[in-house]
């Protein structure tokens, strides 16, 4: 007897950013304000950090909140409605429910039932995990229209007086819709792990400690040299494979839009890259600090709403954290 052969979906042959949505915390909190837990000062985090303030959201709010209002934004944006919504994807760390996922809440807040959802954990590069994701899947033919969601409500996790990493952190979410395209609009992703330095970017206790063994709220630690020297060094060969598997040159590049971690990793990544003067570059992280997740869509939201990045522009971005993970792409502004 003849086996049947499957039939396999296919989709169009590229995929582009349509629309772009994002939100900050509502709270501005200065240096000043953290500066005196940690026994510092605003002129030490503005050296080590280039950050200047945070934005972080209300008590009443919840990160559903800010990946809601993010992912309308984003929809409306690329001229769309929740029904266009084929598939959502919610980046964030910060989600408290194990289950369900967070992704299909907001699925069913957005009008997009019954697109599928799922979240991801990839912290830092959440986002860029998403878009790689998103691209692959409306090129299948699996989704036409998928929403990619970075939120993070990092202040739920803060210990005002941990030096390593609760300073810099901010609240925030940034969203797009990839959909088809005639031309590419999203350039391979280049991503990978490694876990053997899981410890460099922590959580204080599990759960299931803070729950068993009395164990204090679980709050967010780093180790702060090791992460650096990761984020500087060895990320510039990861931007540059992006850049070559787009068929690009660093002269090609128009915007450089690396996670927001810290201004001297974002100076050293350019160096190291060797960018040419022309390449405009995200700099989100003085105003909002390090919103995981969501840093580098809020990063682009700034550009484009500035006026320094522009529709069509070719822009890099690359994320990277706890993990240790890492994704890069080069993609088409919407």
């Amino acid at each position: 007897m003849t086996r049947p052969t499957l039939t396999q979906s296919s989709g169009p042959a590229h995929s582009r950013i349509l629309g772009l949505g994002a939100v900050r915390g509502e709270n501005v909190v200065t240096n000043d304000d953290v500066a005196g837990p940690i026994d510092s000062s605003d002129e030490w985090i503005r050296q080590r950090t280039g950050i200047v303030t945070r934005r972080r959201a209300r008590a009443d709010q919840d990160v559903l909140d800010l990946a809601e209002a993010a992912g309308r934004a984003a929809i409306a944006d690329a001229g769309l409605v929740g029904a266009d919504i084929d598939a959502v994807i919610l980046s964030t760390v910060t989600y408290f429910h194990q289950t369900p996922a967070g992704a299909a809440v907001l699925a069913d807040r957005l009008g997009a039932t019954p697109a599928a959802a799922y979240d991801i954990s990839a912290a830092c590069a959440g986002y860029t995990y998403g878009i790689g994701q998103a691209d692959a899947l409306v090129r299948s033919g699996a989704a036409r229209n998928v929403l990619v969601i970075g939120a993070e409500k990092m202040s739920d996790f803060i210990d005002p007086t941990d030096r390593s990493i609760s300073f810099l952190l901010g609240d925030g979410a940034g969203a797009v819709v990839v959909g088809p395209s005639d031309t590419p609009g999203i350039g391979p992703t280049v991503w990978g792990s490694d876990g053997a330095q899981a410890q460099a970017i922590r959580q204080t206790a599990s759960w299931k400690d803070a729950i068993e063994n009395g164990e204090p709220w679980p709050t967010l630690r780093q180790e702060g040299p090791t992460v650096f020297k990761w984020a500087a060094w060895q990320m510039a060969p990861v931007a540059a494979k992006a850049i070559a598997a787009a068929g690009l040159t660093p002269d090609d590049v128009d915007v450089f839009v690396p996670h927001q971690a810290n201004m001297r990793i974002i100076d050293q990544l350019i160096k190291q890259l060797k960018l040419p003067e022309h390449v405009v570059v995200g700099r989100d992280i003085a105003d909002t600090g390090n919103t995981s997740a969501a840093s580098i869509p809020l990063a682009i939201e700034r550009l484009k709403r500035e006026g320094t990045a522009s529709s069509g522009d070719l822009a890099l971005q690359i994320g990277f954290g706890a993990g240790l993970v890492y994704a890069a792409q080069v993609v088409v502004l919407p």
